[in-house]
Parts: C-alpha cells; structure tokens; sequence
C-alpha cells in the first residue's frame, strides 16, 4: 500500500483553505428552498427521480439475509407499475454483501456496505482497511465509511485526511462514500472543514450521517456540503457526489432537497451518480405521493411494504 508521508499529508492539508460559514445566511437560504412550489407535472418528476436516488438500508444487529433478500426485491421493483423506477442502491453491512449481491444479480441497483467500524469509527487503522477490503472482495460497489470524529474534534486534521485516502485505496473500484456524522461535528464551519478534507483525500461521495446519531440530515448542514463540492469542483472540475442521510422520511422534505441541490450545483448533480438519500422510511412516501399523482388517491400505507 502506498502512503503519502506526514510532509506531503501536512502540505495538503495546508493547502485547504475553508471559508467562514454564515449560519444566519445558511438557514436563510434553506427557508427560501421549504417555500418552492411545483407544478404537477414537475412534481411527478420529482417524485420519480427522488425514489430512483434512494439508497435502501437496513443496518440493525437483527438484520438476517431474509430481510436482505426483500429488501433487495423491493429495491428492484419497488411497485407495479412498470413506470416507477428501482432505487439506487442497498446498503447492508459487509456480512450480508454477498447475500445482497445475489439477490440483485441482472438489475442496475447497486450494493452499498458500510465499513470503518461503522457507526463508531472505534478501532484501528488496519481494521478499519481490512473490512474495506472484505467488504468489496464481498461484492460492494460502494463502501459507507465514518470518519474518525474525535480525531478530527482535537484538530488532528491530517489524521483524517490520511485515514481517508488509505480507506480510498482499499476500496480499489468501489466508490467511497464518507460519513461526516455531522451531529457530532457541532458548527457549521466543522461540518465545512470536514467536507473539505474528505474531498481532498479522495472521497467520491460525501454524506451527512450513520443515521444512529440525532440530528442526523438537516437541510441547513446539506446545503453547507452542497456549498463545498460546488467550491471544490470549482477549484478541481472534479464533481462529488452528496448523499443526506437519516431524518429524511416524506417525499416534500425530499423535493426541498432536489431544489437545493438545483440551485446550488446544477442539473449535473440531479441523477443517481451524484446524489443519493440514505432513507428506507422515505420510499415508502414516494410510492403513496407517485400513486395519489396518478390516480387522485392516497393508497393505506399497509399497502406497501416496510422492508
């Protein structure tokens, strides 16, 4: 494995350069998103392609390969109707990859695993590369990694970042994901160094929250990561990828976050590739809004299954 050294870790950390945040300026903005209305035409769209970024994830002690395999069902055809698109992905932990992988063998939805001692981060560096890599000779396309908050809370920025790049190289083709879990970092201007470092040391997405810690996603915090990848693929021309996670359960929470992503990076960040929600709980909302905009009707949520 190829390490950069401390000097060269030191320089690129240096090199980042994170602006001030203006919080009252962010949650300003954020409460201009909340007040957009649509059209019903565009609202079926949203609706759509909301359901088709959705990262299904089922992460609990209990999970068995049984819930897998519905899960992985549902990813792939969440309804009926042959116009409602599958999801993005399924996010498992690394043990249940295979199953997940089998399961969804011959659709486009990816496998999502988490890894890094997730959602603690509480264990060695070498651990936290060897899970990467099982986890991808596993199957995943994707690896949901956290980073190491207390380490990064005592300033220990290079840390992080070397941490970060490391994780990256493990993943080999599999993109990586890196979880801020921003209700941990406190500040905004936190949440902004961190989106910055993992950017620099290779992340392909970044991603608000494991989903275990309250307040998980918020759009305020979102649209701060939204503000550094826009800052970033200015300074680079490379585009990365955000993924909210946790909190996000109603498809109007959900279109007030395509709206900020519009507003704020463009029409090349509104596909599956370069935002996702990391939110089971919101699919099953989409279904019911999908359903009411074509037939005038709310269907019973008992209509649609939980896993």
């Amino acid at each position: 494995m190829t390490t950069a050294s401390p000097a060269s870790i030191r320089e690129a950390i240096g090199s980042i350069q994170s602006p001030a945040i203006d919080q009252v300026g962010v949650e300003e903005r954020v409460a201009r998103f909340t007040k957009r209305s649509i059209k019903k035409d565009s609202k079926m769209l949203a609706l759509k392609l909301a359901l088709s970024m959705v990262d299904l994830t089922t992460l609990e002690a209990k999970d068995t390969p049984g819930k897998v395999r519905q899960l992985c069902s549902k990813a792939m055809r969440p309804h009926d109707s042959a116009d409602v698109p599958s999801v993005a992905a399924v996010c498992v932990y690394a043990n249940l990859v295979k199953v997940a992988k089998d399961a969804l063998k011959g659709s486009n939805v990816k496998v999502a695993a988490v890894a890094t001692a997730f959602p603690s981060g509480m264990t060695t560096r070498n651990i936290k590369i060897e899970e990467t890599k099982w986890a991808v000779g596993e199957g995943a396309d994707e690896i949901d990694m956290v980073i190491s908050r207390g380490h990064f809370l005592r300033g220990e920025y290079a840390y992080v970042f070397d941490e970060i790049a490391e994780i990256k190289e493990a993943c080999g083709q599999a993109h990586l994901k890196v979880i801020l879990e921003t209700g941990e970092l406190n500040t905004y201007d936190n949440v902004r160094k961190a989106s910055d470092i993992a950017m620099h040391a290779g992340a392909d997405f970044i991603k608000t929250s494991t989903g275990k810690i309250q307040p998980a996603a918020t759009l305020p915090v979102t649209l701060v990561m939204l503000e550094a990848i826009r800052d970033y693929y200015y300074q680079t021309g490379k585009m990365i990828g955000m993924k909210p996670a946790g909190g996000i359960a109603t498809a109007k929470l959900a279109i007030q976050y395509l709206i900020a992503v519009r507003e704020t990076l463009g029409a090349a960040w509104l596909n599956p590739d370069m935002f996702r929600f990391g939110a089971s709980a919101l699919a099953n909302d989409l279904l019911m809004q999908i359903i009411k905009q074509k037939t005038g009707v709310y269907q019973s949520i008992d209509y649609f299954s939980k896993d």
